[in-house]
């Protein structure tokens, strides 16, 4: 088992950056592939970005490719995402997830482990 903690949300301006990070302890972080998804208010979760277990590949949605990264350091048991340029868009509860099977997946149910969310807010 790994447990997750998001952190790093908060209100921003649109234009802004933000990064949020997933602190994981348990199981070996580089057993887990690991993905961010958010839920915008009213709507279903839907997938940001995911990295394989040792960064060489990473995947993104259509909606953030070229202002969103997602990077990982398993020495520190952490993966982060860094937001740029967000938009009032962005605005949902961000979890990230862990994935112990593979392949790098952008399917939610994929996922076997996931934290409890932050809230990132961007003002227009």
């Amino acid at each position: 088992q790994v447990q997750l903690v998001e952190s790093g949300g908060g209100l921003v301006p649109a234009g802004a950056s933000l990064r949020l990070s997933c602190s994981a302890s348990g199981d070996a972080f580089n057993n887990y592939i690991m993905g961010w998804f958010r839920q915008p208010p009213g709507k279903e979760r839907e997938f940001i970005a995911a990295i394989s277990w040792h960064g060489g590949s990473t995947v993104y949605a259509d909606s953030v490719k070229g202002r969103f990264i997602i990077a990982r350091d398993n020495a520190k048991n952490t993966v982060w995402l860094q937001m740029d340029n967000m938009i009032p868009e962005d605005t949902a509860v961000y979890y990230c997830a862990a994935d112990h099977n593979g392949p790098i997946t952008r399917r939610a149910d994929e996922y076997d482990y996931w934290g409890q969310g932050t809230q990132v807010a961007v003002s227009s």
